[in-house]
């Protein structure tokens, strides 16, 4: 089985000999709480996750891989558990605002955790990866009650998120996506398409998914400067920061891949 061990000590010297981050931090508005003891115990509790946590889940994953059921994806053995602790302690939110559940650390914190993490398993570490995207889209480009709605449960790590591009008739060709958008009486819009190799796209590690979606609307010109963005949860939000029925997002199948078997791609 491989072994993964998390190498703490040139992230260190890197640090503290190369990069001074204690004088770049003191000049962040995120860098306050990043004090030399506080970054040091972070990188040795993170580095003791990936080690004793995720490494060993790696070659048992592949080897298991994840399997459709009745439209659900059932992530393999020990992955639940390990994404349980991932988000009970407070990893997803590492460097995310404050004001939506993060801790508010640096970005280059986040890093260091997406380092070791994609190291030690990259198969799990897409999960939240592509949580992470959907985050920053949102608090870049998202309304405060959007904000309030979806960033707060992502921060947590109850609900996980992807980004919907691909479609069967093009590849990276984002020009010719087809999936539609159509405005509703309620301010809503009904979306009809297909997506294909989305990363996460259905797990069992969240309560819910937060899907990114690229589609156009009906007076959209061609090309990319008519795609725009929607957010598209797979349960709808309760309004009391939880889920409540389900969305007319379906998972038709995944993906067959020579690696990395324990993401699923639907």
């Amino acid at each position: 089985m491989p072994v993964y061990k998390a190498p703490l000590r040139d992230m260190k010297f890197l640090l503290n000999e190369v990069f001074d981050y204690p004088g770049h931090y003191t000049r962040l508005k995120t860098g306050e709480n990043a004090t030399p003891d506080i970054v040091d115990a972070i990188l040795n509790e993170c580095g003791k996750f990936c080690e004793e946590v995720l490494s060993p889940l790696y070659q048992s994953g592949d080897e298991e891989g994840c399997k459709l059921d009745n439209g659900e994806v059932i992530t393999p053995k020990g992955y639940r558990e390990a994404y349980q602790q991932y988000a009970q302690g407070g990893w997803q939110g590492l460097s995310a605002p404050e004001e939506y559940g993060g801790q508010g650390l640096p970005a280059s914190m986040g890093l260091f955790k997406q380092e070791m993490m994609g190291t030690a398993n990259w198969s799990f570490s897409m999960y939240p990866g592509l949580s992470m995207g959907a985050m920053n889209t949102i608090f870049l480009h998202g309304s405060e009650d959007q904000k309030q709605t979806y960033l707060v449960p992502l921060t947590e790590g109850r609900w996980g998120g992807t980004m919907c591009l691909t479609e069967p008739q093009c590849g990276t060709d984002l020009g010719q996506v087809k999936t539609k958008a159509a405005p509703q009486e309620d301010g809503s819009f009904k979306l009809s398409g297909t997506k294909i190799f989305i990363s996460s796209g259905d797990h069992d590690l969240t309560e819910n998914i937060v899907h990114i979606v690229l589609a156009r609307l009906p007076d959209a010109p061609k090309g990319t400067r008519g795609i725009s963005l929607f957010i598209v949860p797979k349960f709808l939000p309760d309004g009391n920061g939880g889920v409540g029925e389900a969305n007319g997002v379906t998972c038709g199948s995944l993906e067959k891949k020579m690696g990395i078997k324990a993401s699923a791609p639907a």
